[in-house]
């Protein structure tokens, strides 16, 4: 044979790079892969779909986690409790419009009294 074919003489030892290397991401591209194809979302899965899928999460999470990280710091504490990541979400609009029905564990509430129930002032 003249070098041709599928004999992988030649090529020389490469180490195996993962997806998630490729694309430049945090998260498990070959994992979000393994699990949309366990899942049964589809019956056939695109080579994009979990790289595009790692994407947005690592997103999502990164912008959680700067947000509850800003909270910890203004509550003067070095970690992040669930008590941040309720106050980082319920004060930015758009997350809240996405994670506005989840239930946080040990996340309490925003803090907010009615104004009906404050003390009124008394004009002379």
């Amino acid at each position: 044979m003249s070098g041709k074919g599928k004999s992988k003489a030649g090529r020389g030892n490469k180490k195996a790079v993962s997806a998630s290397t490729k694309a430049g991401l945090q998260f498990p591209v070959g994992r979000i892969g393994r699990y949309l194809k366990q899942g049964k979302y589809s019956t056939r899965t695109a080579a994009g779909a979990p790289v595009y899928l790692a994407a947005v999460l690592e997103y999502l999470c990164a912008e959680i986690l700067e947000l509850a990280g800003n909270a910890a710091r203004d509550n003067k504490k070095s970690r992040i409790v669930p008590r941040h990541i309720t106050l980082a979400v319920k004060n930015d609009e758009e997350l809240n419009k996405l994670l506005g029905n989840a239930i946080i564990p040990s996340g309490g509430v925003l803090p907010n009294i009615h104004s009906v129930l404050l003390p009124h002032k008394m004009s002379s």
